[in-house]
């Protein structure tokens, strides 16, 4: 496991001391994330997890094979600014995928696409607080970590706010949506001191109201 430029080398035994401390800090751990090789032994099941499911809230809901082939050509799921892993549950098995993003800036996003039938069971809560520690722990450069998803997608955000992030931002029309109207965009972080001391910082979002 491991991730995009100072991520390479990090060994296996520090992903598994980060799962323990999520183990003592949250409960046992029953998600893991397996870094997968998309250019590799993972491209075939890379391509047909993409392709076999619909993802509503994505820039592209049904992604072809040549799409995807695409994008590990261009080293969409690995290079310098991306890394991509597989979602492995302790009872259910591979559930999902992620990718982190902006690896070589201090305030990487991640992709979450969770397979068909998993879904609506609330798993995104427990991968999205992984997803956190691993960040924090293993990119020591890193001050927050950001999302954005659909303004409909009310699962996504809902777990965004349970696990401590805040929203930042909303953008108004700036999710293009095929054959309908725009629709907004909604950004969330965490920030690594709110991480750390578990509270989650404000801000005052009509700061200029009375100037």
């Amino acid at each position: 496991m491991g991730g995009a430029g100072s991520l390479l080398s990090w060994p296996t035994r520090l992903i598994q001391t980060m799962f323990h401390w999520v183990a003592s800090k949250f409960g046992p751990v029953a998600t893991t994330f397996t870094r997968l090789n998309p250019a590799g032994q993972d491209r075939h099941a890379l391509i047909d997890f993409m392709t076999r499911n619909e993802f509503l809230f994505h820039g592209r809901p049904h992604p072809t094979a040549a799409d995807v082939a695409t994008s590990i050509s261009e080293g969409a799921y690995r290079d310098e600014d991306n890394d991509s892993f597989w979602v492995d549950h302790s009872e259910l098995g591979r559930i999902g995928f992620l990718r982190l993003e902006d690896l070589s800036d201090r305030s990487p996003l991640f992709d979450l696409r969770l397979d068909g039938p998993v879904r609506g069971r609330g798993l995104g809560v427990e991968i999205l607080r992984a997803a956190t520690t691993y960040v924090f722990d293993t990119m020591p450069d890193v001050t927050r970590f950001e999302g954005q998803t659909r303004e409909d997608n009310i699962a996504m955000r809902k777990t965004f706010v349970r696990c401590g992030w805040l929203k930042e931002a909303h953008y108004r029309d700036g999710w293009p949506v095929a054959g309908g109207a725009p629709m907004a965009s909604v950004a969330y972080s965490i920030l690594r001191r709110d991480w750390e001391s578990g509270h989650t910082t404000t801000f005052i979002w009509d700061d200029l109201v009375d100037s």
